[in-house]
């Protein structure tokens, strides 16, 4: 089969597209024909081996996993012992930080695989595992969201800020979002209440007063979270200092504030493909590439500019006419 490889760290450049044995089948795993892909800022982390720290479980001086690539959506080509969710034929979505998704084959733990909705195509759920779990765990299971509740969004355009302005409408919250003003837009498509430009206002001077705080960019500081926060979480961080710094003024000051690294589960799978079917989630994918340009889509997202998702699609007839498939769908709705 083929797939992108890395003997070293670096950039997308060093990933090369050859052949490789397809994996073998494991218990409480499905082997997975992958017909679409999705990049996410892990993916180039993990590539280049930053933060340093990482590579502790990665890989010290070389990566451990040859295959890089986290996010795809696929159908299921067998099914190992113990696996009972999921049968030979369906169309799965799911995620393996660990990699071996950049390829036309991957074997992958089953309990972080769901069923694909039905009408949605492959590159849209191959785009969701990763930033969709982030999004979802970091209002529900550690924000704690409520009903009634008020959340501001730090970067709520990207991969995750997209799927947590919607996720935090669809459990019933006030949503201020934080974006620049070339996105307002957009993200006021996704629900949003309010939107605060941050190339117009200082965030770090704003005065509002929310339930929950979530920084998917990583740049507020403690003081930030406490001045307009009676909670927050941290998902993303632009240095390592930052994110020291922030969880040391915490653990001084006893303010609510969680930092996690997202765990796909087939029970979150389940509730994302749930809201997406019901359509309380619309996921947003602003380019589509081959994969054989998927280093590209890696030095895309690296520019931490993008609005919403970035996919890549593995050529086959089937994710063309399932992708045909949807946008009859679309089209019949509308009218």
């Amino acid at each position: 089969m083929k797939a992108f490889t890395k003997t070293k760290y670096g950039g997308p450049e060093i990933l090369q597209l050859e052949e490789v044995e397809r994996p073998s089948l494991k218990d409480d795993h499905i082997l997975v024909k992958v017909i679409a892909n999705s990049a996410n800022p892990a993916d180039w982390h993990i590539l280049r081996g930053k933060p340093f720290f990482a590579r502790f479980s990665f890989g010290l001086f070389k990566p451990k996993d040859k295959i890089l690539g986290a996010d795809f959506a696929g159908t299921v080509e067998e099914v190992g012992n113990y696996v009972e969710h999921i049968k030979v034929g369906d169309r799965v979505f799911g995620e393996t930080l660990k990699g071996g998704a950049f390829a036309e084959y991957t074997c992958a733990p089953a309990n972080v695989c769901a069923i694909m909705p039905e009408g949605i195509d492959f590159p849209k759920m191959a785009s969701v595992p990763v930033a969709g779990v982030t999004a979802l765990q970091a209002l529900i299971t550690h924000g704690q969201l409520k009903e009634g509740e008020s959340v501001l969004i730090n970067g709520s355009s990207g991969g995750v800020g997209h799927f947590a302005v919607q996720i935090a409408k669809a459990y019933g919250a006030k949503v201020t979002a934080v974006c620049s003003s070339k996105n307002i837009g957009f993200v006021k498509t996704l629900g949003a209440d309010q939107v605060i430009a941050y190339d117009k206002e200082n965030i770090h001077q704003h005065d509002g007063k929310y339930n929950l705080i979530i920084d998917t960019h990583g740049n507020l500081s403690h003081k930030d979270y406490k001045r307009m926060g009676q909670r927050g979480v941290m998902v993303g961080f632009t240095t390592l200092g930052h994110m020291i710094s922030v969880l040391l003024n915490t653990t001084i000051s006893k303010f609510p504030l969680t930092q996690f690294t997202a765990e796909a589960n087939t029970k979150d799978l389940e509730t994302l493909a749930t809201l997406i079917q019901d359509r309380k989630i619309k996921v947003h994918i602003e380019k589509i590439y081959s994969f054989n340009e998927i280093p590209e889509a890696l030095r895309y997202i690296e520019a931490m500019h993008t609005k919403g998702k970035v996919a890549m699609i593995w050529e086959s007839a089937d994710s063309s006419r399932d992708i045909d498939n949807e946008k009859k769908t679309e089209t019949a709705n509308i009218v």
